[in-house]
């Protein structure tokens, strides 16, 4: 059962009506219906503190709940940094170890400059509309809509990733969803049928929607609470979007480097993509033709499919870089405090358990 801060009204018993716009009422009966009687129990649906739920949307953004949920990572951000002033004073290093395996690191370094901001600016007060959320560095209209409906009640709609495609499945609506007059109809469609009374419980609603029963395969029409308001036909087919782009296959040549007293050597990128990280140093692969190779890994990142080789190397035989890094040894006690990519990290494991 959801964690609701109010209880939103009965379910509605199904009606015959094919238009919610014109049934909104109704609509929002069976919706919030449904969600009061099977809505997740997610930690951040607990609260109404505006910088945990500022944090969880951050961290939602382009990451799945499974890999939010999963170590509890939410729950141990905020142990580390449990307010504003402990984010705007961390240390950049502390704050990329706090959200390794989340990726898409800029996103914690803008989390980071708007606790600046909120304290700096609006005296440690969250701005608590759409307009002023947006103001701050890295919201953008979704995350606003969802930190004033979520943490005070603003009638704000909200349209993500699951809601497109509900309200796309909802109306029969067959452009590609990224164009700029799908999403002008795709969000004033929200706010037509948001409920004002129960914004919170709605939009978290309307979300856990196109999380369950509308999923983007095999959705579970039969069984969905607004199934007697959905236009379409064809849910499969919806929403339509641009065709992906082909990821991009990339080789990485890195070393296994490890003195005999133990320490291993890293190298900290100074990039834009992982800068600050910390990982195994990279060279080139004319550089490393009579290194033993000690295998392969495998890992997506950004429409990019990377296969990582790694190679055995003495300190001896390292050939110098032609990268701009910082590189030095490590000892196994240093290593577990070091912010590094996650592919990074279990290679690691791996082989300093061989």
């Amino acid at each position: 059962m959801a964690c609701a801060i109010s209880d939103p009204q009965a379910v509605s018993k199904p009606i015959a009506a094919r238009h919610a716009l014109r049934n909104v009422r109704a609509f929002r009966r069976a919706l919030l219906g449904w969600f009061t009687q099977h809505g997740a129990n997610y930690p951040w649906r607990c609260t109404t503190d505006p910088y945990a739920i500022l944090v969880s949307e951050i961290m939602l953004q382009q990451t799945t709940i499974g890999s939010v949920i999963q170590n509890r990572r939410f729950e141990r951000f905020l142990d580390t940094f449990p307010d504003l002033h402990s984010l705007a004073e961390a240390p950049e290093s502390d704050l990329l170890r706090a959200w390794e395996g989340l990726g898409y690191y800029n996103r914690v370094r803008n989390l980071q400059r708007t606790a600046q901001v909120i304290l700096a600016e609006h005296a440690g007060t969250f701005p608590a509309t759409p307009e002023g959320l947006e103001s701050l560095p890295g919201v953008g209209r979704y995350t606003a809509g969802a930190v004033a409906s979520f943490a005070f009640g603003y009638p704000a709609p909200i349209v993500d990733a699951n809601v497109s495609r509900v309200l796309s499945r909802l109306f029969d609506w067959r452009e590609q969803i990224q164009t700029s007059r799908s999403q002008t109809r795709l969000w004033s469609w929200a706010g037509q049928l948001l409920d004002s009374n129960e914004p919170r419980s709605f939009n978290s609603a309307l979300m856990e929607l196109g999380q369950t029963h509308c999923s983007p395969r095999s959705p579970d029409c039969p069984r969905c609470p607004i199934r007697n308001f959905c236009v379409t036909r064809e849910p499969e087919k919806l929403p339509r979007k641009k065709p992906r782009r082909t990821p991009v296959k990339v080789d990485e040549h890195v070393l296994f480097v490890r003195k005999r007293s133990g320490p291993v050597l890293l190298a900290q990128e100074d990039g834009t993509r992982r800068k600050g990280l910390w990982k195994l140093p990279e060279r080139s692969h004319g550089q490393l033709a009579d290194l033993p190779l000690l295998g392969t890994r495998n890992y997506g990142i950004t429409h990019h499919k990377v296969t990582m080789h790694i190679y055995r190397c003495s300190p001896s035989q390292l050939p110098p870089s032609e990268q701009k890094t910082t590189e030095k040894f490590h000892s196994s006690r240093e290593l577990s405090d070091l912010p590094m990519p996650s592919p990074f990290r279990k290679a690691l494991q791996e082989l300093l358990q061989e």
